[in-house]
């Protein structure tokens, strides 16, 4: 009887998994459907196979531009962010000191402030400083988004170091920035290349605070969100294919390093 149980809790298990699953990803493969599809619209039954939208935006100014600035964008807030991810998650891993808990609290609570809020709390802010509607209030935008994300992974990877590496090294006559350079930094190298790659995935598809604070500096989500609010154009799929495939290429990486370093460990 138990065993039957077990067999038939398993089985709702996979039904939740696959249901799960079918849920997140129909609408993308749908995507990806009707971005080879003659038809304007997407409706059934489907047209002839056609790479037409994707030569569209190929010759589309405007879409490139919007690609250019989320690339340059991404790759700066992807070093940004690693970089503070990387001295908060040491400040944690190495130092203890009053009111730690309140640090990481407030270190980690960006990606916890609905977007809406963060956007709107952004431009004003970089109104007062006369950085709204630029390049640059993206990338301080998402600097403070995607850092939280950086750190968590750091976090993980310097939870599994051995802190007698850091006495050691000390103790073979290695002062604190060397040890940090030839110890801690190694280390934690698959975690920061898993980080760049998370927080410039995070950064290329994040577009309602870059909406708010971007002007005419526009990112590519934020084009998308403009083509919605013109008129329904099949270009819309294709883009988001491409969004998709780069986004998902960039945390498959991220994954690989993360398991990599993982079996390292062990």
């Amino acid at each position: 009887m138990t065993g039957n149980r077990n067999r038939l809790i398993n089985a709702a298990l996979k039904l939740h998994i696959a249901a799960c699953v079918i849920f997140i990803f129909a609408p993308i493969l749908g995507s990806f459907v009707f971005s080879l599809n003659s038809d304007r619209f997407p409706s059934l039954p489907l047209g002839h196979f056609s790479t037409e939208w994707y030569r569209l935006i190929w010759e589309d100014p405007f879409v490139w531009a919007g690609f250019f600035n989320t690339v340059v964008v991404g790759l700066i807030v992807a070093v940004i962010a690693t970089v503070l991810g990387f001295g908060g998650a040491y400040t944690d891993f190495r130092y203890n000191f009053f009111g730690k808990n309140i640090y990481l609290a407030l270190a980690l609570l960006p990606p916890t402030i609905p977007v809406v809020i963060m956007g709107l709390a952004m431009l004003a802010f970089l109104s007062r400083v006369n950085l709204s509607g630029s390049t640059i209030s993206i990338i301080i935008a998402h600097g403070v988004m995607c850092s939280p994300f950086a750190m968590a992974i750091i976090r993980l990877r310097l939870s599994q170091m051995d802190p007698d590496l850091e006495a050691a090294a000390w103790n073979l006559g290695g002062n604190e920035w060397a040890t940090l350079r030839h110890v801690i930094i190694p280390f934690t190298k698959p975690a920061l290349f898993a980080a760049l790659f998370i927080t410039m995935a995070v950064s290329f598809d994040e577009f309602a605070v870059a909406w708010f604070v971007s002007g005419l500096n526009e990112t590519l989500p934020v084009k998308i969100l403009g083509f919605l609010q013109g008129q329904v154009s099949p270009r819309i799929n294709a883009i988001g294919s491409l969004a998709f495939v780069s986004s998902i290429t960039l945390i498959i990486l991220a994954q690989m390093l993360l398991r990599n370093s993982s079996k390292d460990k062990s």
